[in-house]
Parts: structure tokens; sequence; C-alpha cells
């Protein structure tokens, strides 16, 4: 093997290592497994956060648009560096808080207690499982084409390997395996990251003779209007871009039940200090490295590989094994995080909820074991059979997302009229208009991004609706005392942690 392959050999292993030193407090019930007992500090919390929500597509979809539309692509980092302190100042305390006082194990079951009704569970949980199941695929393929590419084994066994050490690790630790490892991969992208773009710098001259290389090509690349010229700017496609990676965080559950993990709620004030700087050290690196690829990498078959090709074209070997641990750290982060989620929504939100109400908690750690498995067998057939661009699937998946769950998200911690029949409408709507005005081209017609037009129509719903019906639909009372309680800032009294989670009360700490 070569030396590329040695650093990734032992990266796998210590990943697979952190999930058995895991397995332990993984099996300790629901909460244990789901929630990893609510423990984790403001470090963990904040990489947790952001390396599960940046996934195989910070190193292959921001590289392909920098390399096709230069500084254009810049839209999309703008909103993801200030995605996540968005995420944990808006949602991260009450959240945390809120989730607590109502019993919620899992960012769905959180909604459905917030907004008490079946239905809500009945809606979120199929739209939450489908986007997932999509977004997961993408960091299986992104997997897949980089292990490929460094070591030289065929395609489909690159991804085998790849899925196999996610899914290893996530099935037996559950969300501490998955927040632990998110922690050090967190820390492995950023030093991979970093590392390309400086030998990416030193390749071409340095920042200034890149950019006058670039604007040889097209001098419309070096400025934020695309290839084109602002003569061809859809302004409504620039708005999407900023929202989907700003607040569409707020609607990811699987990056929303971070805040549900943290060890108390005062956390979230220190994790989004660690958010931001990890966000600006590392978010604007490969568009960067992706643009300045059209000078190294000028005749590239596949943008989506730019990263990949430039990290080993201006990198030293045991260098490219270190930033292809980055890279495949990227990937393993979210996907795990995705599954995990996947597992969570069919065991808890799905199984539990609809089908077998009496389920211990030990066969509700199994069910969502085998969804982490079916799910990547699933994966793993389509990826490996028919592999869509890593890109186009990522940003839609998270679209819908967005758009279906930003707004009752942050409804159910900040308005205390939000209530069943809006939330429904709110979430229906959102889906609907987002993934039609998707699939009907109206992008290209319109110069609107499918995100723009999903959170307003599910925000609009959400607020007219619920102001429509709260006579006939009130808010409960028991959820209008957590939230007057989730408003102020100190431990939560004794007889309010009274949740459908009987058990929670004794196992969480009561402090702020």
């Amino acid at each position: 093997m070569n030396i590329e392959t040695w650093f990734l050999v032992i990266y796998f292993i210590a990943m697979a290592g952190i999930g058995v030193w895991t397995l332990k407090i993984g099996t300790k019930g629901s909460e244990g497994f789901l929630l990893g007992g609510r423990s984790l500090g403001p470090a963990v919390t904040a990489l947790r956060l952001q390396s599960s929500s940046m996934s195989g597509y910070m190193f292959l979809g921001a590289g392909s648009l920098a390399y096709t539309k230069g500084y254009f692509s810049l839209w999309y980092a703008m909103g993801d560096i200030g995605g996540g302190v968005l995420n944990l100042s808006i949602l991260g305390r009450r959240m945390r808080k809120l989730s607590q006082i109502l019993g919620s194990l899992t960012s769905i079951e959180y909604l459905e207690h917030r907004y008490p009704s079946r239905w809500i569970r009945a809606i979120a949980a199929p739209v939450a499982v489908v986007c997932i199941f999509f977004y997961v695929m993408t960091q299986f393929i992104a997997g897949g084409r980089g292990l490929e590419m460094v070591t030289g084994i065929p395609y489909a066994w690159a991804l085998l390997i790849a899925v196999g050490v996610i899914v290893f690790y996530t099935f037996l630790g559950g969300y501490l395996a998955v927040a632990y490892t998110d922690f050090v991969q967190a820390i492995i992208m950023l030093i991979g990251m970093v590392w390309i773009l400086i030998g990416t710098l030193q390749a071409i001259g340095g920042w200034t003779a890149g950019n006058e290389a670039v604007g040889q090509i097209n001098p419309n690349l070096l400025t934020m209007w695309g290839p084109e010229g602002i003569d061809s700017v859809q302004w409504g496609v620039i708005i999407g871009a900023v929202l989907v990676f700003s607040i569409g965080y707020m609607g990811w559950p699987h990056v929303n039940v971070s805040h549900m993990g943290m060890k108390r709620p005062s956390v979230a004030r220190t994790a989004s200090m660690y958010a931001t700087g990890f966000n600006l050290l590392f978010i604007p690196a490969p568009y960067i490295v992706g643009i300045m690829a059209l000078i190294i990498l000028p005749n590239l078959d596949n943008p989506e590989l730019a990263v990949f090709e430039v990290a080993a074209t201006v990198l030293p070997n045991f260098a490219v094994g270190i930033v292809m641990a980055g890279i495949m750290a990227a990937i393993m982060s979210t996907a795990d995080a995705l599954l995990l989620q996947s597992g969570t929504i069919a065991s808890q939100d799905l199984f539990q909820r609809f089908i077998k109400k009496d389920m211990t908690d030990s066969q509700s750690v199994w069910v969502s074991r085998f969804t982490v498995l079916i799910l990547a067998v699933i994966g793993y057939w389509v990826a490996v059979n028919d592999p869509p661009s890593v890109a186009e699937v990522a940003i839609f998946a998270t679209t819908v997302l967005g758009a279906a769950f930003v707004p009752v998200y942050v409804a159910a911690a900040w308005w205390k009229k939000a209530n069943v029949p809006g939330a429904i409408t709110s979430m229906i709507l959102g889906t609907v208009s987002s993934v039609g005005w998707q699939l009907a081209g109206l992008v290209d017609v319109t110069g609107v991004d499918p995100m723009g037009v999903g959170i307003v129509c599910s925000t609009l719903a959400l607020i007219v609706v619920s102001l429509a019906t709260q006579k006939s639909h009130p808010v409960p009372e028991h959820v209008i005392a957590a939230m007057h309680e989730t408003d102020k800032i100190g431990a939560i009294p004794a007889h309010m942690l009274t949740g459908q989670n009987d058990a929670l009360g004794g196992q969480v700490p009561k402090d702020a």
C-alpha cells in the first residue's frame, strides 16, 4: 500500500475505535443511544454541528461550483459561514431547554410535543427520511470517489469500504459515537483543507498572481456575478444560495438534534463562538481552491474532482494521505449523522409511535440500528449503479428540509401562537412548493431558487393559518407554560420536568 492508503487505514481504525469506546453509553437505553445521555460540551457540540452539516459537498460540490462559476460560488459560502452561529443563537438554548421540559428524545418528536398532534409526526417523519436518504447517498458517492482516486481500488469496492466504516461505528455507539467522531473529523477536515489551500497558493505563485491568471481565462470569473457577467444574474438564485446554507440549517433534523444533546442550555453560547471560528477558517478554502484549479488543472473533465485533483497535484505524497483523511472526515461526519437520524426517525417517530407503542428501550435501539443498516444497503446499491451529481442532490435535499422545517422549528421556540394547523400547513406547503418548483423547471424560467419560494410559502402558511385558527385550535396550556419557562435564563424547576418521557427528569441535569 502507498503512504496515502496507510493514513486512511489508520484513520478508519481510529473512527471504528471511537464506536467501540462509546458502545457502553450507546446501549444505556434510548436516551444514551439517541442523545448520548445529553452530556456534550460546547466544543464537541459546535464541531459536531458544523461537521455534520458540511459534508462531502464542501470537497466535491463547492469545488465544482467554484471551478465552473468562479467567485459567484461564494454566495453559498457567505450563507454557510453564518449558518452555525445563527442556528445556535436562535434555536440552541431554547430548543435544548424546551425539549427537556417536554420530554423529547428526537428532533421530530420535539415538533409533535410542541405541536401536539400525531399528524405532525406522521407528516414530518416521512419528509425527513426521504430527504435524508438522498443526502446520505451523496456522501456515499463522495466517499467512494475519493477512495477510488487515492487507493486505485475500483469504485464499487471503495464505496463499500467507506459505507462499511461509517455504518460500523454508527451501529455500535449511536449519537455519542457520531458526536465524538464528528468532533475529531472536524479538526482533521480543517487541517486538511487549510493545507490544500496553502499548497494551492504556493503552486500558483500567490493570491494576486492566481487572480490575474483566472482573469485572463474569463474576467467575469473574478466577480460575484458568474461567468456570463452581471447581465445574466438571477437574484432569486443568489438569495436562495445564501438562504439554503444560512437559515436552512435550522430545518435540518440531523443538525438540530445537536441542541438536544447539549449538557445544559447555556452550552449554546460558547458553542456558537467555536462554530464561528471554525467556519471562518474552513468554509472559504474549498471555493478558493476550486477557482484556482482553473489554472492548475485547466482541462479537468469532472469539476467535482477539482479539490481532490489539486490536492494530489500540489501536495507531497504523505500530505495527500492526511488531506484525504480530512476529505473522508467531511464525508463521514455528515453520513453518520444522517444515518443515525434516519434510524432515530424510524424507531422513535414511526415504529414506536404508530406500530408498537409498548416497545422497550432495547428494542428501540435495535430498530434504529437495523434501519441504519437497511438504508446503507439501499444507498450503496443506488450509488454504485447510477450515481447522481453530488452538488445537485445535496442542494436539493437540504433545500426541501429547510423549506419544510425552518419555520416550525423557529416558531416552536419563539412564537407562542404557532399551533397545530399552522405547523401542518407550513410543512406541507413548504415541501410541495420547493419540490414542485424544482421539478417544474421554474428556477430557469423565473430565476428564483426553490429555497426562497419554499421558505416564503411555509412561513406565510404558518403565520396565516395559526392566527386564523387560534380559537378552534389553541396552543395547550402546558406548552405555553413550557415556553414561558424557556424564555428565562436559569435552572428548570422540578415541577416542569414532567414530560412524556418519565425517566428524563431524573437523568438530565436541571441547571442552565
